[in-house]
């Protein structure tokens, strides 16, 4: 008596790769463990703005963590001292102290990268 099994590698991997397979669960629960963290690290409002949504691209099926908030670049990467000038009014208005402070301009020390995606990526492996 003999037994012969045959393995399709073929049909495998496209079980695997298919559609709520048992790789696109993985990477779905994986995705959405960074997306939570880079939720509760973003500073301020900017973790309402973070999102997720699993992909297929050239190399298979992607994970793809998302901030599109307007600032984020700043935030991700930092700024330079800078000069702040108004745009439409004649002068800055802001609270100093408690107390309303007016300016032509403000010389801006410029703030330190906060890389919270990364460093949400990281955690989430």
């Amino acid at each position: 008596m003999s037994v012969e099994v045959r393995v399709d590698a073929g049909r495998i991997a496209r079980l695997l790769r298919a559609r709520g397979g048992i790789v696109e669960r993985n990477l779905r629960r994986r995705t959405v463990r960074v997306a939570d963290i880079a939720e509760r690290k973003a500073p301020g409002t900017m973790g309402s703005y973070v999102s997720w949504h699993i992909e297929t691209g050239p190399r298979g099926l992607q994970g793809v963590v998302q901030c599109d908030h307007p600032v984020v670049r700043y935030v991700l990467d930092g700024t330079r001292p800078h000069i702040i000038r108004p745009r439409r009014a004649r002068a800055l208005r802001f609270q100093m102290g408690g107390r309303t402070t007016f300016a032509k301009y403000v010389r801006h020390p410029g703030t330190r990268a906060n890389p919270f995606l990364q460093e949400a990526l990281r955690e989430g492996r």
